[in-house]
């Protein structure tokens, strides 16, 4: 286990190493680590059952615990991953959604096993919070017509230019 003096913990259905496995193969600076196997019957598996597993999430320690379908995930937690490109944000928008995800609204999204996400290019961010609070409220009104951040109609946004759903 790391020696990093917190870890986040994330229930699963049962499906904790393949959750695992999708986030160290999708996010960058991520790694599947040990595997538990569960000593006992327990309320959500059976012996030899996957009970725990160790990963590192964009350098994140995190355990994946399986358990019965007693817990949901919801948006009152969410990870934000700040992007750099158009083309990273695409990239990791799309791996979550068409991975059995579902898009939300403003850059939100969630993966199959309904953990929030918010895929955010720092472009959005600084134009959000720009000194500029003209151009900062036309940013946020084009942010909260698109599912998916697009940071060429932030942009123009930003500028003045007419921007139309994204």
């Amino acid at each position: 286990m790391s020696k990093t003096p917190m870890t986040l913990c994330l229930w699963y259905e049962g499906d904790a190493e393949e959750a695992a496995k999708f986030y160290a193969d999708t996010f960058p600076d991520s790694r599947v680590g040990a595997v538990h196997h569960s000593p006992t019957d327990t309320p959500g598996g059976k012996e030899g059952d996957v009970l725990t597993v160790e990963f590192t999430l964009m350098g994140t320690p995190c355990l994946g615990l399986n358990g019965p379908p007693v817990f949901k995930h919801s948006e009152a937690f969410s990870f934000i991953v700040h992007t750099e490109t158009q083309e990273e944000t695409d990239r990791l928008w799309d791996a979550i959604t068409g991975n059995g995800g579902e898009e939300s609204v403003c850059g939100w999204c969630k993966d199959k096993w309904g953990v929030s996400w918010q895929i955010t290019p720092r472009a959005l961010l600084e134009a959000t919070t720009s000194s500029d609070k003209a151009a900062a409220k036309r940013a946020f009104d084009a942010m909260m017509q698109m599912k998916k951040i697009d940071i060429a109609a932030i942009e123009a946004a930003v500028r003045g230019e007419a921007v139309g759903a994204a």
